[in-house]
Formats: structure tokens, C-alpha cells, sequence
């Protein structure tokens, strides 16, 4: 996620630090257009293999969120041999090297420094078409919001760190997050979509809010529409909420208006804190059940109706039924 900082001029024709969007586009001299991401993080699983999965999964999703085509990708990897043998890291990184062939692009190189706790993640190269480029700063009003994957990861994964989560639990958590959006974005590029961004570390508040900010416009969206994986409603009754979900919502909470007979565990349920999230697409009311009808298709985790894009008065805000 590129910061709103704005020393650097740029390039005609780039997306860079002027925007919140996920990932860097630049033009060529030629017209191709390349998008660029990185992004890495320490374990959130103890199984080095699956972490790996989990990382490179993540690291391809900004590139799908703008509609992008992964080219190829270099590692980014922190490790102490001194401490850790180094067959953990060739689990990671053949962890990672599994996701890229899913991918279909190679893994060309990369960088490991030493440091005591591991992180991994990837440097992703993409190309997009510039009519295809989707960004998270374009909703319309009328738009409705999809979400192509369960929410729930950040309280799963507490809950995995506490030794309270079931096998059936993790087990759907993991598949979600090493899962790519790749089929979401073939989607959403195939039907013409009007925005979109990937849920990950803001939670999906945070994302909506970021894509509403950028559009100048608010949006509603429905609690009990919301996609959640087995466990994350019990799990955040019971108060299991890590600390970044709840940073999320003190960050938003002066532009939601949620209604009152949603308790906060509720709320913290919709800022958790997400590890490789799905993708959440703004579409006209036109092509909405086209690109419901082609996500259900091609499989993706979930294909779900959460609210829709309306005029910005007085103030962004994001109303939750």
C-alpha cells in the first residue's frame, strides 16, 4: 500500500506516492504499462511451507486489485542462520515458489538479510492494459460493493497464537489466505468494474474508507451481508481481537456511523486486521449480477453483496446496517 506522501514529482502517465492505491503504475516509452509491489511480514503460522504460501499470496494481491497481469517476482526474505536451521528457510521459500508456478510467473532473484525473527514476502512486477487499469479512488455513486473472500483471518490467527482455535478453524483460515485473487481480478477485468482495492492490514473499514476518501464519496454496507469464516463470530464474542484490528477501528470510528444495535465486538469483526483479504470491487448496478455470475463461476471464495457506494454529504462516512 503506497503512503499519501508527496515529495517526489512524478512521471506523466505514473501512479505513485500522490494516490493511496495498491500497488506503483508506470508507462513506458512504447505505451506497456508496468505495476509494481512489495510487500513482506513475519510468520503468522508455525509451518514454514504454508508461511511462505501465505506471504507470496499476499505479495500478488495488489497486483490483482488494479486489474494487473504478475510478470515475475524477487524475494524479500530476513532470516538468522544462527538460530534456525536452513531448511525452515528453503520451506519458505519453496512455499513461495508453489504459489508463483500457481501464479505462472518465475521467481527471478531476490535479497536475505540476517535478522532474529524470520519475514518473507515478494517484490511483484506486473503489466496491466490502461484501459484494464482498475483503481481504488474511482467508485461511483450507485456503485455496489463485492467481496470476494470470507473476512476473519486477524481474529483466526489470534486465536491460533492462543492455542483456542480448532483444526477445522485454522484449516479454512489457511486455505483463505494462501488462496489467490487471481480468479476475482479475471473476473472484475473481464465484466469492467468502476473501482476496486484488496483487503489486507487495514481491515475491511479501513479499505472502504481508503476507496471512499479517494472517490469523495461514503457508502452503507450490511452487517449481516458480510462474508465471515467459521468461528470469527464466536471467536470476537469472546473478546479474542488482536491488537491491530483494534487500532483499526479507532482509526475509522469519526467516519462510521454504525447502527445501534451492533455491539463493538461486531465492529471489530469489520476493522479485523486481514492477511492476503479478498478482493472488494466497486461495479455498476448494471453489470453487478454479471460479475457476481462470473466470480461464482470461476470459484472464488466468496462472490457477496456488502453495501453500496452513495453521494458524499456532508463528509465521508461509511453507515453500517
Amino acid at each position: 500500500m503506497l503512503s499519501n506522501i508527496h515529495q517526489l514529482e512524478l512521471a506523466e502517465g505514473a501512479v505513485g506516492f500522490d494516490s493511496s492505491d495498491d500497488a506503483a503504475v508506470y508507462t513506458l516509452d512504447d505505451g506497456r504499462t508496468i505495476i509494481q509491489s512489495v510487500d513482506f511480514f513475519t510468520p503468522i503460522v508455525d509451518d514454514p511451507f504454508t508461511f511462505g504460501q501465505i506471504a507470496a499470496a499476499n505479495s500478488l494481491s495488489d497486483i490483482y486489485a488494479m486489474g494487473g497481469t504478475p510478470l515475475f517476482a524477487l524475494n524479500v526474505t530476513a532470516f538468522n542462520s544462527g538460530e534456525l536451521p536452513l531448511s525452515v528457510l528453503t520451506d519458505i521459500l519453496n512455499g513461495g515458489v508453489s504459489i508463483a508456478k500457481e501464479a505462472g510467473i518465475p521467481i527471478l532473484g531476490g535479497h536475505t538479510i540476517k535478522d532474529k525473527e524470520p519475514k518473507y514476502g515478494m517484490v511483484v512486477t506486473g503489466e496491466v492494459h490502461p484501459d484494464k487499469l482498475t483503481r481504488n479512488d474511482t467508485a461511483q455513486v450507485g456503485d455496489l460493493l463485492v467481496l470476494t473472500k470470507p473476512l476473519g483471518t486477524g481474529i483466526i490467527s489470534t486465536a491460533i497464537k492462543q492455542g483456542i482455535a480448532n483444526n477445522i478453524i485454522m484449516d479454512i483460515a489457511i486455505d483463505t489466505m494462501r488462496t489467490l485473487n487471481k480468479s476475482a481480478a479475471e473476473a472484475m477485468t473481464e465484466i469492467g468494474v468502476n473501482a476496486c482495492t484488496d483487503i489486507t492490514g487495514y481491515g475491511l473499514l479501513g479499505h472502504l474508507l481508503e476507496m471512499c476518501k479517494g472517490g469523495n464519496v461514503s457508502a452503507t454496507i450490511e452487517f449481516d451481508s458480510m462474508p465471515f469464516m467459521n468461528g470469527v463470530f464466536e471467536l470476537a464474542q469472546e473478546g479474542i481481537i488482536p491488537g491491530g484490528t483494534k487500532r483499526n477501528l479507532k482509526f475509522v470510528q469519526n467516519n462510521i456511523n454504525p447502527a445501534e444495535h451492533l455491539a463493538e465486538f461486531q465492529l471489530h469483526m469489520l476493522a479485523d486486521a486481514q492477511t492476503s483479504g479478498g478482493l472488494l470491487i466497486s461495479v455498476s448496478p448494471e453489470k453487478a449480477e454479471s460479475l457476481i455470475s462470473t466470480l461464482k463461476s470461476k470459484e472464488t471464495l466468496a462472490s457477496h453483496i456488502i453495501g453500496e457506494v452513495q453521494s458524499n454529504d456532508g463528509g465521508v462516512k461509511v453507515n453500517i446496517l
